[in-house]
């Protein structure tokens, strides 16, 4: 995910601590409140956060829009609805329940199906987690996978990380916040606290210093008592802040880039200190990094509708938040003997092509759109020059598109030979071996395509390594989906941080994640009816073509906010027009 790299190799100065010695002091304070509050306490406060979030929820969606460039009528400013206060609300239901599971004495992993994936891994049936997760995303389910080493009696035995002691003292963290999408840096806070024991200097990303004053309203339980100090700055304020001797522990959601000139600094010096593995940085550093996300597309055969459904799928993967996420699919592995590629290729072109046209308004995403266009002088520039469709004839062309995150509306279309098993395994293959990154991946498939395959296809998607995989669904919503842990495929390092280090949201504290797999239906409503898994949603409200996605997102926010059984029907009918 591109920021910002901070510009020198700055030391923590008199003045960096005299500017930030009051937050300091009143985080100190706060870990010793945090440390006295019991299991209940906690999740009492929580729930005054569940309230204060639920009234801040408009301002903040409204003014997250507004920073966007979306106007009050756009058709896509649903998106700030849901991944703004929706997720924050789903995180603070899920920690709630997991608090009070604990204060009862009982497990986070209590009632949850666990069984085995491939490997002899422990998988865990996280989501739905409760009966209204099946109405709210109808039609999906959501593992997490633990580490090949990870017992079931490790995990029920870890179950819970910090909350397992909670009078343990607590430490204080450093938090330094994306800019892209409102919850993140939220629910980054709200995994330090929980998973960690950490009472957290948040700084906020200088896009979004106009939701700070919101963020403090919607924080405030946590703020009062000094569990919470947000701030502004820029990236040489952040850097500045990484050196003080008060953290124990950094979190940082951003680029590798970003990531090294923390851990490395960025001076003469710097790779000389990374030869010799001496780091400048002495305290522990956690990270999600981004990277070029996979969507690979299984060879069947595939209805007319089945087609454009899933090229507007493919659409939304990489135009959601015009493409500043870390997570927007952004090359698409399709097979070269699919006697229906060019028809595929054709609803992707359209679906692309007439999404709603919205600004790319992330700091040098145009920069970026412009190396890509100079590297494929063929690409199509749509949408009034927009975003761009890359297809590549040689997958050996593709090397950009492959090693360079864009974050911004680049898409690139690759062909591979083979068809069923073939395909996919040469399809994994190819996105772990010349991707770059392992944070999510993305695969569609037909049922009766998935059927043939039987456990290959199981086989193939535990070959994959990547944090997050989505099959018939984007890994956005793993992202959102926050009883799902987030975070990249585990083996980044200090020297090689890859996609980064940890794991975040995962309401249930579960400890040992390797990755977590989220399944959706392949077919909407009400073609679900006959085939590719149950589904009453015509169209999800996070694609780009939902007509209804506005009203829908909002809607069911309202309801996460007040459970009104009466929002939530009519938030129903809106989107079954869909």
């Amino acid at each position: 995910m591109p920021t910002t790299a901070p510009s020198d190799d700055t030391t923590p100065d008199a003045a960096t601590g005299d500017r930030f010695a009051r937050e300091v002091a009143d985080l100190r304070a706060g870990a010793r409140t945090w440390t006295a509050l019991t299991l209940g306490q906690r999740a009492g406060l929580l729930r005054a956060v569940r309230r204060t979030v639920g009234a801040a929820a408009e301002d903040w969606a409204t003014t997250a829009a507004a920073t966007k460039g979306l106007s009050p009528t756009h058709p896509l400013r649903g998106e700030e609805w849901l991944s703004g206060p929706y997720a924050t609300l789903g995180a603070l239901d899920g920690y709630i329940a997991t608090l009070e599971r604990l204060a009862r004495g009982g497990s986070p992993l209590d009632g949850v199906p666990v069984g085995t994936a491939p490997g002899g891994r422990v998988r865990a049936r996280v989501f739905p987690a409760q009966p209204i997760d099946s109405v709210l995303l109808s039609g999906f389910s959501g593992e997490i996978w633990l580490r090949p080493d990870v017992s079931v009696a490790d995990a029920a035995r870890t179950a819970g990380l910090a909350q397992l002691s909670p009078s343990a003292p607590a430490e204080l963290g450093l938090v330094l916040g994306a800019g892209n999408i409102t919850s993140i840096p939220v629910l980054d806070v709200l995994y330090e606290l929980l998973a960690e024991n950490r009472v957290v200097l948040l700084k906020v990303n200088p896009t979004q210093d106009l939701l700070v004053p919101i963020f403090e309203r919607a924080l405030a339980p946590l703020i009062e008592p000094g569990l919470l100090r947000i701030v502004r700055g820029d990236g040489e304020v952040g850097a500045a802040l990484t050196q003080l001797p008060a953290f124990s522990h950094i979190h940082i959601t951003g680029s590798a880039a970003t990531f090294d000139a923390i851990v490395w600094g960025t001076d003469e010096d710097a790779a000389a200190r990374r030869a010799a593995d001496d780091p400048r940085l002495t305290i522990p550093i956690t990270a999600e990094l981004g990277g070029v996300a996979p969507i690979i597309v299984v060879p069947g055969a595939w209805t007319a509708a089945d087609l454009r459904y899933q090229a507007e799928h493919i659409a939304t993967m990489r135009l959601q938040n015009s493409g500043h996420n870390c997570i927007a699919g952004q090359v698409v592995i399709v097979s070269s003997d699919w006697p229906q590629r060019e028809e595929f290729l054709r609803a992707l072109h359209a679906a692309y092509a007439e999404a709603p046209e919205r600004p790319v308004w992330y700091p040098h995403a145009t920069e970026r759109m412009a190396a890509a266009a100079a590297a494929h002088p063929t690409a199509q520039h749509l949408a009034d020059g927009t975003r761009l469709l890359v297809q590549v004839a040689d997958p050996d062309d593709a090397h950009d598109l492959e090693t360079t995150e864009y974050f911004a509306p680049v898409l690139g279309v690759i062909a591979l030979p083979g068809t069923g098993q073939e395909f996919l395994d040469a399809a994994v293959a190819h996105a772990n071996d010349r991707l770059v990154g392992t944070l999510g991946a993305n695969v569609l498939i037909d049922p009766d395509t998935e059927a043939e395959l039987g456990a290959g296809f199981e086989r193939a998607i535990a070959d994959l390594r990547y944090g997050g995989i989505a099959i018939n669904a984007w890994t956005g919503v793993v992202f959102a989906t926050t009883v799902l842990s987030w975070g990249a495929f585990p083996g980044g390092t200090l020297e090689d941080v890859g996609s980064g280090i940890g794991v975040v949201h995962n309401t249930l504290l579960l400890d040992g994640i390797e990755r977590s797999v989220l399944r959706g239906p392949f077919r909407p409503f009400p073609r679900s009816l006959t085939g590719g898994g149950f589904s009453i949603l015509p169209t999800p409200p996070w694609f780009v073509s939902s007509r209804t996605a506005a009203a829908v997102s909002e809607g069911l926010t309202r309801y996460q906010i007040g459970k009104s059984p009466a929002v939530l029907a009519a938030t129903l009918i809106k989107a079954l027009g869909a």
